[in-house]
């Protein structure tokens, strides 16, 4: 059906998906880079989806229920910055700085650099496990505002995706907890062009999708013709239908259509040539003019999308300020991304034998948090009770009860890590637990929040070969190291119950970011010297020396009880060592100089103590004899067998640090 204006022709659709594609075609070629394939062959999907279906207001693009849309299939940033500069979010002149520095157009899209942009993406299989955590989210909210308010929140959370991002395990993993938990307003698109960049997709790709989502709980729909926008409405209008499933739509595509290799592989990426453009533009019945742009395709597209948004901000603020003051300051918090969290809330019962396992005195401090407040929920890759991070006080969140708080994520810690980052691009303070050994399935995850600087809350537990029998597969060694190398992330590891107090502390002050805990499984005492407050710089002294300072070690965890043993056992020697506990290497060496020299003078040398590998430690200690870290894989023993076999035990320690010292 055509949309006509008042007194004007027919809208013409088709003129409109061939005006994206040719400034997409134009920003790749001034650019020498990019994806025209996708370009070419998907313009009539993304068309119809903001021509006719997508809510939104460019006047106010961070409008809270807007719908989100996620182009998972990044490569084609071409393909959709075209579009948002037909809908009005940027200018031209940006397309003309496609893949330039601080550009709003950069390769891969951006959150925070382009207006329209709800994601940052790029590796295939992220933008669609986070999105289902948005949508997670979205029934989360629309579940809690629906006793207050009905029908005050409820977006669709939309996804264009491509061969490779069903390729990726992440999808399964993320689609599969969708089909379970029954999240009907989240909506796939999926380019089926059957070309990977190797070539055909039947040489690696060929499971049957319509079985695959079927089976996992989702709606199917098929568009046997991508050109065919009006099937493509159609399929998204049964799509939003639909009531209690997750909907993909399949959408055969030809990759390049209109180039001399559509279909192929060779049409995938890079830059195409001058006389092809000329040729493509020929066929889509266009002037050859870089950027040419007719003014009635930009309107008519506008006009759509005006026409049906007109009113959704304004019917949006009236019912938010209907709501009871109370719950209007409360859902501003979670909209700014800046709800304050009451460190009074924190509830810490000390144990009467004054010793525990981090992961219990963890278990408590969160506890009275998620509790307390309703924007911080999580769960766990299913270790809850190892972990335990199973919020007693708390309901199960599941497709009937989108109220609970302990999320059953599954064996899924990547799509674990994605679904936490979607909930926290809705507001949400979201958590996750696992050991800290399989941290590494999580680790794209992990990296994309840290780019997207959210403030998501990683639980880490068994983190040291000290968990014994379960042997090196469980026992981490590298991972600090690895986790502490991502830009932007925090990683805390605590020795004993005030700490992790502390740790908890100073992560809910922030607002941006994620942050590891890294907790012992092991009981520890709770020292009489340990200092939450420390923690929040990173390092401090955790055991002064008695009279003169021969030697300092530093130490972070368990080990850290270990240090104070080995210093106490010298001290009797007339040693006098200085012990500090550093949760956090970050934190510490943010500090400024005279903090830094106060804990760790100059000229006095310095032992690090920490069951994990050396590489975390060369800002710190330049000559690797005085790191006794751990630059082998673990065994299977009893935790005093596994300490002795590395040197970690208290005896093996004071040999070495005596040797060291003298």
């Amino acid at each position: 059906m055509k949309l006509i204006k008042t007194n004007e022709t027919p809208i013409n659709d088709l003129k409109i998906i061939n005006q994206i594609r040719s400034l997409g075609l134009d920003m790749i070629h001034e650019a020498k880079s990019g994806h025209p394939g996708i370009v070419l062959g998907a313009a009539p999907i993304l068309y119809t989806l903001y021509a006719k279906h997508l809510r939104f207001d460019v006047r106010k693009p961070d409008f809270f229920n807007r719908d989100r849309f996620i182009m998972s299939a990044g490569h084609g940033s071409a393909l959709l910055y075209a579009t948002l500069f037909m809908a009005g979010f940027i200018e031209l002149e940006d397309l003309k700085q496609f893949r330039k520095i601080d550009s709003k157009t950069p390769g891969h899209p951006e959150l925070n650099q382009t207006y329209g942009v709800d994601m940052t993406t790029g590796p295939l299989g992220q933008g669609l496990a986070t999105a289902v955590g948005m949508a997670l989210a979205e029934a989360k909210l629309e579940a809690q505002y629906e006793k207050i308010k009905k029908d005050f929140i409820g977006f669709n959370t939309y996804v264009l995706c491509s061969d490779g991002d069903l390729e990726e395990g992440i999808s399964y993993e993320a689609c599969s907890l969708a089909g379970t938990l029954k999240l009907n307003r989240l909506i796939v698109l999926y380019d089926s062009n059957s070309i990977s960049l190797d070539g055909p997709t039947k040489n690696s790709f060929t499971e049957n999708i319509e079985m695959r989502f079927t089976s996992m709980g989702w709606n199917y729909i098929k568009v046997a013709d991508g050109e065919d926008y009006d099937a493509i409405d159609k399929a998204l209008i049964d799509a939003k239908k639909q009531t209690d499933k997750p909907t993909l739509i399949e959408v055969k595509t030809i990759i390049g259509k209109y180039s001399k290799d559509e279909g192929t592989n060779k049409i995938h990426g890079g830059d195409i040539e001058d006389s092809e453009i000329t040729a493509i533009k020929d066929k889509l019945k266009l002037r050859d003019i870089a950027f040419n742009v007719t003014n009635d395709t930009v309107e008519d597209f506008q006009y759509m999308i005006q026409e049906r948004n007109e009113n959704i901000v304004s019917d949006f603020e009236t019912k938010f300020s209907s709501l009871p003051i109370e719950e209007q300051t409360k859902l501003k918090s979670l909209i700014e991304y800046n709800y304050p969290i009451d460190l009074k809330q924190i509830v810490y019962e000390k144990p009467q034998e004054n010793i525990e396992a981090l992961k219990d005195t963890s278990s408590k401090v969160l506890t009275s948090l998620v509790k307390n407040n309703d924007f911080i929920f999580g769960g766990s890759a299913d270790v809850f009770i190892p972990t335990n991070t199973y919020v007693q006080d708390a309901s199960d969140f599941s497709s009937k009860n989108y109220l609970g708080k302990n999320i059953f994520f599954g064996v899924r810690e990547n799509s674990m890590g994605a679904i936490l980052n979607g909930l926290s691009l809705i507001g949400f303070r979201g958590y996750g637990s696992t050991f800290l050994a399989f941290s590494d399935y999580m680790r794209p995850s992990i990296r994309m929040a840290a780019l997207l600087n959210l403030p998501v809350v990683y639980i880490f537990t068994h983190d040291s070969i000290s968990i014994g029998e379960d042997g090196p597969t469980h026992q981490p060694v590298e991972q600090l190291v690895s986790l502490r190398a991502i830009p932007n992330l925090e990683v805390f590891r605590p020795c004993d119950a005030n700490e992790v107090i502390g740790v908890y502390k100073t992560i809910m002050k922030k607002t941006a970011g994620p942050s590891v805990i890294s907790l012992s499984k092991t009981k520890l005492p709770i020292l009489e010297t340990t200092s939450s407050n420390g923690v929040e710089k990173g390092a401090y002294i955790v055991k002064a020396e008695t009279r003169k300072l021969d030697g300092i070690i530093i130490s972070t965890g368990e080990e850290v009880h270990q240090a104070i043993e080995v210093s106490k056992r010298l001290n009797v020697k007339g040693i006098d060592i200085r012990v500090v506990s550093m949760p956090s290497i970050k934190r510490f060496l943010d500090q400024d100089s005279t903090y830094i020299d106060e804990i760790l003078p100059v000229g006095v040398k310095k032992i690090v103590i920490e069951a994990g590998s050396s590489l975390s430690w060369n800002r710190l200690i330049f000559n690797p004899k005085y790191l006794i870290t751990l630059d082998s894989f673990g065994y299977s023993g009893s935790k005093d067998e596994v300490y002795k076999k590395c040197g970690f035990d208290v005896d093996s320690l004071e040999e070495k640090i005596e040797l060291l010292l003298k």
